[in-house]
């Protein structure tokens, strides 16, 4: 008797994690129909986090109106254990990269202020924890439109406040902090990434180009960076600017240190913790999991790997599905990978194999289902 979990991360621009779940567990059926097959989709913090907090706890989501990365109304989703007393937000439901088409992306005019919305909104339901996820973000802004949105006055020379986007920090003069909602919960930050806040590996110079900075723009919102960093330095004595992980989502992760106390974690490490990821693991005898794009950055700290490395410490064999094997994939097989397959069978464009994802998953979970029943004779 087979007894297989499916615990694969999202495939971005294409589905969730979800639904990557339930096509290959669709597809694996048809070749094991006795099969018990459990879903486990997880995330490291970026698309998807709210729904595979709510899945794998068994919680509930609510929405409110809160404003995207260009400051106009979303419809976001934030999710509850059963209990209420946690809540789970992820900024990509608001202040998302995908939120945004690619003429839209400008690091230079994007705000958090949507995710502070979402914040308060989850406070207000008096819920005594957030664990928040900030991956796949649109914003370079340092957590400022996050701290306006909570209360916070980030005031330039003449008093005024400063107008919403990373190109406007290099402004700031004051900050207020009188008014800043009191008796927030408990915050805390799933953050994969480690980049200090500002430098060649900071925030601007590392991310900024996929979310439609120039060179000069890198430039530009590193400079503002420092200047937010060394404002908040001598204004609130927290220091930011050098922290692991500050650069996190344009600069948030800085921006919840220095404005909620939020405490960073590993992105995926909170997860599977939350929906008890290594019980299921131990009850499985194999476990598939992906992503969009399985290479050798996979290995550090993406979600996959930990399922794999999770898996290994119980003898569990683990097969990889991917959009894309990428360059260094060969090296998973050394490190918790037994199988990686692609889920592209045919040749195709990106826009078809991405239009054609659930059709190619499906057929990719019998496919593994085919595979797996020979090991029966």
């Amino acid at each position: 008797m087979y007894h297989i979990l499916i615990a694969p991360d999202s495939f971005k621009e294409s589905l969730s994690a979800t639904d990557v779940a339930r096509y290959l567990k669709t597809g694996l059926q048809k070749a094991l129909p006795d099969a018990d097959i459990s879903l486990a989709p997880i995330s490291d913090g970026g698309e998807g986090f709210v729904e595979a907090m709510v899945n794998g706890t068994n919680g509930y989501t609510r929405r409110a109106i809160v404003s995207d990365a260009l400051m106009r109304p979303v419809d976001a989703a934030i999710g509850f254990s059963p209990d209420g007393e946690t809540a789970f937000i992820g900024m990509a439901e608001a202040c998302g990269l995908e939120r945004l088409s690619p003429e839209e992306r400008n690091p230079i005019l994007t705000s958090t202020f949507g995710v502070g919305q979402m914040m308060k909104y989850a406070a207000e339901q008096n819920c005594k924890k957030i664990i928040i996820g900030i991956g796949g973000s649109a914003t370079n802004d340092g957590g400022a439109g996050l701290a306006q949105a909570l209360g916070v006055k980030l005031l330039n020379k003449d008093g005024n406040e400063l107008l919403p986007g990373g190109g406007n920090l290099g402004q700031l003069y004051r900050i207020d902090t009188s008014k800043t909602i009191k008796n927030l919960p408990e915050i805390i930050v799933a953050c994969d990434v480690t980049n200090p806040l500002t430098g060649a590996t900071g925030a601007s110079a590392i991310y900024g180009p996929q979310k439609g900075a120039t060179a000069e723009m890198v430039k530009q919102l590193d400079s503002h960076l420092k200047h937010f960093a060394a404002v908040i330095r001598q204004q609130m004595g927290i220091e930011i600017e050098y922290i692991p992980g500050s650069g996190a989502a344009g600069g948030l992760g800085g921006g919840l240190m220095a404005f909620t106390n939020a405490r960073l974690a590993n992105g995926f490490q909170t997860v599977a913790d939350a929906i008890n990821l290594e019980k299921k693991i131990v009850q499985a005898n194999i476990v598939i999991t992906g992503e969009g794009c399985i290479d050798a950055q996979t290995l550090n700290g993406k979600a996959p790997y930990g399922v794999a490395l999770l898996a290994r410490q119980y003898g569990k064999p683990v097969i990889g599905v991917a959009g894309t094997l990428g360059k260094g994939h060969n090296k998973l097989t050394n490190n918790g990978f037994q199988l990686l397959l692609s889920i592209i069978n045919r040749p195709m464009t990106l826009h078809e194999a991405i239009a054609q994802t659930a059709e190619l998953l499906e057929e990719t979970g019998f496919q593994i289902g085919n595979i797996l029943k020979l090991r029966a004779y």
